[in-house]
């Protein structure tokens, strides 16, 4: 009878989790809750919705990561699991495509007669007359030190790791979450001095909406990165696996070369001929 449930593949079949249920109940109700708080109701439906998506995250990914630390993560596994982050950064580099689209279409079709509404939001001039940009040179190049100075930290934590330096591992995911939080902090101060605001015109909402999400995914990287560090104290990762921290590695990677292509998209040539705002 023993021999009959012993697993002689290398693949790990999941127990049964209730998760992916209880994760689409809390997506449901998120968004339910968004539309209505846009709406002017009260935001309590939103927030429920968003305990239990957390809750979800935390329950999943702990279960994972039990999974890991009793072995059912072989190398079969960890190449599929790479496999599936490969995807989900393509499906991320997308959605930041969609934000890019919308910018270029804005600024390069500035002057078009064609659509009327259009000219008449920009003046049919980029950015729109009476708009003071931000210097890119002052707190956006910062911000791009920052984080390119984050990419170095990480990978030194992850060459540590790699040669069984947990010091060297703990030192470099520290560093990496402070610059994180330097870069949100940061971000958070340019968005309080702006000198325009989302609404009112186009390149208020394509550039809130691009800058934005990243600094969304910034602090989701950054949360990941926290988790991971969390994992490196308590004596969790070895050379030969460390799937988990290696995920939060690429994430931050694509978070840092998303920021690169919004540095000179975005900030230099979107804002090339505008009077920058006095800060």
């Amino acid at each position: 009878m023993a021999d009959a449930h012993a697993k002689h593949h290398d693949y790990h079949l999941v127990d049964p989790s209730p998760w992916p249920v209880v994760g689409s109940i809390g997506a449901f109700v998120l968004a339910i809750g968004a539309v209505q708080w846009m709406h002017g109701s009260a935001p309590w439906i939103f927030y429920i919705g968003l305990a239990i998506v957390l809750y979800t995250m935390f329950g999943w990914w702990r279960d994972v990561v039990r999974e890991a630390n009793r072995g059912d993560h072989t190398p079969v596994v960890q190449l599929h699991l790479r496999y599936g982050m490969i995807l989900f950064i393509a499906s991320e580099v997308m959605f930041f495509v969609a934000w890019f689209w919308a910018f270029f279409d804005a600024s390069l079709f500035a002057g078009e007669h064609i659509q009327a509404a259009r000219y008449e939001f920009t003046g049919g001039h980029w950015p729109p007359q009476g708009i003071e940009v931000f210097d890119p040179w002052h707190l956006p190049l910062f911000n791009t030190i920052i984080l390119l100075t984050s990419g170095t930290t990480v990978t030194w934590a992850h060459h540590a790791l790699q040669h069984g330096d947990r010091k060297g591992l703990i030192q470099g995911l520290t560093l990496t979450v402070v610059l994180g939080l330097f870069f949100t902090a940061v971000q958070a101060y340019e968005y309080a001095h702006a000198s325009f605001s989302f609404a009112g015109h186009i390149y208020g909402a394509t550039f809130f909406m691009a800058t934005g999400f990243h600094g969304f995914h910034v602090i989701v990287g950054t949360i990941f990165l926290i988790v991971c560090l969390l994992r490196a104290v308590k004596g969790d990762f070895t050379p030969k696996q460390h799937f988990g921290f290696e995920a939060a590695a690429w994430y931050w990677h694509f978070v840092d070369v998303v920021w690169l292509f919004l540095f000179f998209a975005i900030y230099i040539w979107g804002s090339a001929g505008a009077v920058p705002a006095a800060h």
